[in-house]
Parts: structure tokens; C-alpha cells; sequence
């Protein structure tokens, strides 16, 4: 049975942070993910090569403040980012740059 076009399984954790526009590289994908900034459903993880598929929640700690998604897709490029945007739903609730604090 052949899958539908855009639909998969799995892919590897930091080639999804680079298509869905949340990492500028794959080399930076993989620094974050191996710095240990990222969990996979409240799991630390620190291999950019685990599988990841729809359904999994990612919380993302960066620079910029702290991003909880959702996979819905794995995608098949890099593409535009309104395509990038439809591979997660945004979960992080909308907090004004001021308020939030600094990251370590």
C-alpha cells in the first residue's frame, strides 16, 4: 500500500526542525536538539536522529523563549514557510515579549 503524497511515518527529529522553518540549518537543528533544549512528549532528548511522526509534542527552548507544537505532518522540503506552517500547530500560549523571562 503506497502512502499519500506529504504523508509519512517517521523522520528524523532535526531534519523536521529544518523543514518546518523552527531551526535556520540542520547543523543548528542538531546543536539544539543535542544542547538538550528540546523535549518529545515531556522527554528530554538529546539525538537529532530520533524518529519523530504526527502526533508528537515538541517543546523547543530557545533564545527566543520557550515554543510548544504539535507534529501534524512530516513534510517532504524545505519550502515556503506557509507550507513549513502546516506541518504543526502551535501550542505555546501567546505571552507579550516583555513579560516573558529571560532564558539561561
Amino acid at each position: 500500500m503506497t502512502e499519500a503524497p506529504g504523508a509519512c511515518a517517521r523522520i528524523r527529529l532535526d531534519k523536521w526542525l529544518w523543514h518546518a522553518r523552527l531551526a535556520k540549518t540542520r547543523t543548528l537543528a542538531q546543536a539544539l536538539v543535542s544542547a538538550g533544549h528540546l523535549r518529545i512528549n515531556g522527554q528530554r532528548c538529546d539525538r537529532p536522529g530520533r524518529s519523530i511522526g504526527p502526533g508528537d509534542v515538541l517543546t523547543v527552548r530557545s533564545a527566543a523563549g520557550v515554543r510548544v507544537v504539535r507534529v501534524l505532518d512530516c513534510g517532504t522540503r524545505r519550502g515556503p514557510a506557509s507550507e513549513a506552517a502546516t506541518l504543526f500547530s502551535d501550542l505555546s500560549s501567546p505571552v507579550p515579549a516583555a513579560a516573558q523571562e529571560p532564558l539561561e
